[in-house]
Parts: structure tokens; C-alpha cells; sequence
């Protein structure tokens, strides 16, 4: 990873760790779900305010877990806020492409953002459930599935 890129993921990871957005309870939710990693043990709750559009009107998130995890929380819940489930949908599977991809393929990461700075991961295999695991409960709660989502 190019030095410049390696230099703000650290600084927005460790930004979002320490400073998570959208972070407690959301009264107003009408979905929630909760996600566990059982790799390093990462739990956290996702709520989420859906609009009879569809669209995430409100998501918020707690719990507790690594840096990678905490901020990776963070960056979704600002990402995905007003978005229709069909863009979140896309914006998951985007993301799950640019953290599982190998360190050395190209990725388009325009339509991610902020979220790009999460390529980084890929050198890490280890952690790539902890970048997934709000991901995965986001998903969890738009279906409403009443399961814990795990990263298994």
C-alpha cells in the first residue's frame, strides 16, 4: 500500500476508534440486529430507522470490539444513512470486494468514498471479518432476521 494511503487508513481508523459517529441507542429504530465475531471477539448492535421507502432514514450503532471494527461501524453509519436497501446492498458487496480482494488487484473504490481507506485490510486477511462484522449486521437488520450475524 502506497505510503500516503497507509497514512490516513491509520489516521481515519484510529479518528473513527477513538471518535465513533452515530455511536448508542437509536429510540426510533424500527430494525435491529446484533453481529459477533467470534475470531477476536468484536459484538456489537445495529439500529436502524427505515422509511416506508425503504430508505435508512436513521442508523446508529454500540458495543464494543476492535479499532478496525469500531471504525468501520462508524464509516458505515455515516455511509449508508438516507440510502435505499438496493445502494446499501451494492455499497456491502462493494465493500466486501475491496477488503477480500488480494493486496495487488485493482479495485474501483469511487463509489465507496470514505470507505476506501479500508483496502488496507486486504493485507490483512485476519482482519477482514472485523471490517465485515457491521456490514453483515446492517444486513441482518434490513431483513429483519432475528439471528446474531457472525462473520463465520
Amino acid at each position: 500500500m502506497m505510503d500516503d494511503l497507509r497514512d490516513l487508513y491509520q489516521g481515519t481508523i484510529i479518528d473513527h476508534n477513538k471518535r465513533p459517529r452515530n455511536f448508542g441507542e437509536l429510540p426510533s429504530a424500527n430494525r435491529e440486529a446484533e453481529g459477533y465475531n467470534p475470531l477476536c471477539g468484536d459484538q456489537l448492535k445495529v439500529y436502524v430507522c427505515v422509511d416506508d421507502q425503504g430508505r435508512v432514514e436513521d442508523i446508529a450503532f454500540e458495543g464494543s470490539g476492535c479499532a478496525i471494527s469500531t471504525a468501520s461501524a462508524s464509516l458505515m453509519t455515516e455511509f449508508v444513512k438516507h440510502r435505499s436497501k438496493e445502494e446499501v446492498d451494492r455499497a456491502f458487496d462493494d465493500f466486501h470486494d475491496l477488503v477480500t480482494r488480494a493486496p495487488n488487484d485493482e479495485v474501483d473504490t469511487d463509489s465507496l468514498k470514505k470507505l476506501a481507506v479500508f483496502s488496507g485490510v486486504r493485507e490483512y486477511p485476519m482482519r477482514v471479518k472485523c471490517a465485515t462484522l457491521a456490514w453483515h449486521t446492517l444486513r441482518a437488520a434490513l431483513e429483519n432476521r432475528d439471528e446474531t450475524a457472525v462473520t463465520e
